[in-house]
């Protein structure tokens, strides 16, 4: 770890209480020698059946936080009061709003810049997310769950990205099974909003890899890691 990064575990305040959570979970990483510098700031959400402690979510937090991002990830209010089934999509973008709304609190240290995404489930919240009016930079979908598993030909879930108009990021696992490549690909080529697709070999829907692919998971999520923070300062450089 980089000397100087801390994280803090937080309450995130709810207006009123979503699904019987009065608060929900968070850690907010902190680089060294915040708030100096390019002040970007990401908010991301785990996927559906985990929380704010899923390995991938957390390699991924404190991957960004080196890398100088003011970072926090949060519980999902179904992850908050330990429930399987996932909130109902307002829920989830009334949660991700209060995340997003915590990185603002303190207007002395608060990000010049902010992107906001998610493992699956996460993802697709992060995309209904900024439909909304909230400026944010951009997009990043780890594992976006398009279609049901193994039948890229169903009916896909996809309606919210051909509303997003900041730039998106996917990436995406070549073992996906809720995700089949080039379904994503058709998809992708009728959203209007920049968009870039960044392709990780071997991986699942989770990112995980097998021993044959010669890399372990932790070398996945560093790969992660530097594919957000080369897109990211791709778009604040655009």
């Amino acid at each position: 770890m980089e000397p100087g990064v801390r994280f803090e575990a937080i309450q995130i305040p709810l207006e009123e209480p979503l699904r019987d959570a009065e608060h929900l979970s968070g850690v907010l990483g902190i680089p060294e020698w915040w708030p100096t510098g390019s002040r970007i700031g990401v908010v991301l959400a785990h996927g559906s059946g985990r929380d704010l402690n899923d390995p991938l979510i957390e390699a991924v937090h404190r991957g960004l936080t080196e890398r100088k991002y003011l970072s926090l990830r949060f519980n999902f209010p179904f992850a908050e009061v330990q429930r399987k089934r996932p909130d109902p999509a307002e829920a989830l973008v009334r949660a991700f709003r209060a995340a997003i709304a915590v990185m603002g609190s303190d207007p002395t240290s608060a990000p010049a810049h902010l992107f906001i995404g998610g493992v699956g489930l996460g993802g697709q919240a992060a995309a209904l997310v900024s439909t909304q009016r909230l400026r944010v930079e951009g997009v990043f979908m780890l594992g976006y769950p398009l279609h049901s598993r193994d039948a890229p030909d169903s009916p896909t879930h996809a309606d919210s990205l051909f509303r997003v108009v900041n730039p998106m990021l996917f990436v995406q696992g070549t073992r996906d099974r809720y995700c089949h490549i080039d379904a994503l690909r058709q998809t992708l080529a009728r959203v209007g909003a920049p968009k870039t697709l960044q392709i990780v070999q071997h991986a699942d829907h989770q990112f995980q890899v097998p021993k044959r692919s010669g890399r372990t998971d932790e070398q996945v999520a560093a790969e992660l890691v530097e594919g957000i923070d080369q897109w990211c300062t791709k778009v604040l450089g655009a």
